[in-house]
């Protein structure tokens, strides 16, 4: 199959494994993209000119998705606005750009998204579903939700933020992992998660977003984790696998064989054991792995990514070690990925 995706970083995971390795399955979906080196061309493949229920993905930056299939529109972890805001708890203060003049947010601030960059990059959505309930991936939540009338599925923290803000009760469905929902033209699976290892294995969160908040809200109110999820989105042609995190819970996720995983590659995962291997091992290989959440996303989208670019290329070779024929393709922010069966 192929992918032709404008400005796209790819890598080919050619790496043999030994003897003793499980040999990858070779019948799920896969994609290819443009050689290494290769010099990207303009009016490549995307959403014009894509086949009747082609499945599409774009990525937003940090954990966000938008998938679509001709029909309907799913965000994943949405977060457009990239405020100048607090670091994770042990994540320094990412790659600081000389002459930002970005507002910097503390945690008392008020939780304020840039509507302006939102309205421009999504202009429709059908559902969003959301990993866990950091502002890095729920921020932009509640004003796309009023916007587009989207269902907002999450945990009871993150639905707690929706009402602060006033979406309407109709649009929220409140999870908590083990649901495995049939919607028109695809099915959801959700599956319990666990949250990123930040500050060297000390982060944990036990906390709630409250019934009783009211809007507007600061960061810190917007932040109670509320739980960790990830979602297996099935298609009749694709089953994608999405993480919100560098983390997982294996047996939540061992026997599924989903065709694209979007896999948590930041640096966090380096204090899990055998973090790519097992993952890999326990879906059977998949045919492609697009990384998330490992760009700075405490930048603006303008903003060089080279430290991160660089930081990602051990994840790179820790995915073409475990599962030699999955295809790795770096994204590029807001271009179109078409998936073909």
């Amino acid at each position: 199959m192929r992918v032709s995706v404008t400005f796209l970083f790819l890598v080919w995971c050619a790496v043999s494994l030994s003897s003793q390795s499980e040999p990858p399955r070779s019948s799920r979906a896969t994609a290819e993209a443009q050689e290494a080196g290769a010099k990207p061309t303009q009016g490549t493949q995307g959403q014009n000119g894509k086949k009747p229920g082609q499945v599409v993905l774009k990525y937003l930056g940090t954990a966000g998705w938008e998938i679509a299939d001709g029909t309907t529109i799913i965000l994943i972890d949405p977060y457009i606005s990239r405020i100048n805001g607090p670091a994770p708890p042990g994540g320094g203060a990412g790659h600081p750009v000389a002459g930002d003049t970005r507002r910097s947010y503390s945690w008392i601030d008020i939780a304020t998204p840039d509507i302006a960059a939102v309205d421009a990059h999504i202009q429709r959505a059908d559902f969003v579903l959301v990993t866990h309930t950091h502002y890095d991936h729920v921020l932009d939540v509640p004003h796309i939700a009023l916007k587009t009338h989207a269902a907002v599925i999450g945990t009871e923290s993150t639905e707690n933020v929706m009402r602060a803000y006033g979406v309407p009760e109709g649009q929220l469905l409140t999870v908590r992992g083990g649901e495995d929902y049939q919607f028109p033209g695809f099915s959801l699976k959700v599956i319990p998660s666990i949250h990123s290892p930040l500050d060297h294995k000390h982060y944990f969160s036990s906390a709630t977003a409250p019934s009783s908040m009211k809007a507007p809200l600061t960061l810190e109110q917007i932040h109670p984790e509320g739980g960790t999820l990830a979602y297996l989105i099935r298609f009749p042609e694709q089953q994608i696998l999405a993480f919100g995190g560098n983390n997982y819970i294996e047996r939540e996720i061992a026997g599924l064989e989903p065709d694209t995983v979007l896999v948590g590659a930041g640096a966090s995962r380096n204090e899990i054991y055998d973090y790519s291997g097992r993952l890999m091992r326990a879906l059977h290989y998949p045919a492609l792995v697009l990384p998330t959440h490992w760009d700075n996303f405490l930048v603006p989208y303008e903003a060089s990514q080279q430290p991160a670019l660089d930081a990602l290329q051990s994840f790179l070779h820790e995915i073409s070690a475990a599962s030699p024929t999955t295809k790795v393709i770096v994204p590029t922010y807001f271009e179109a990925i078409p998936l073909t069966k």
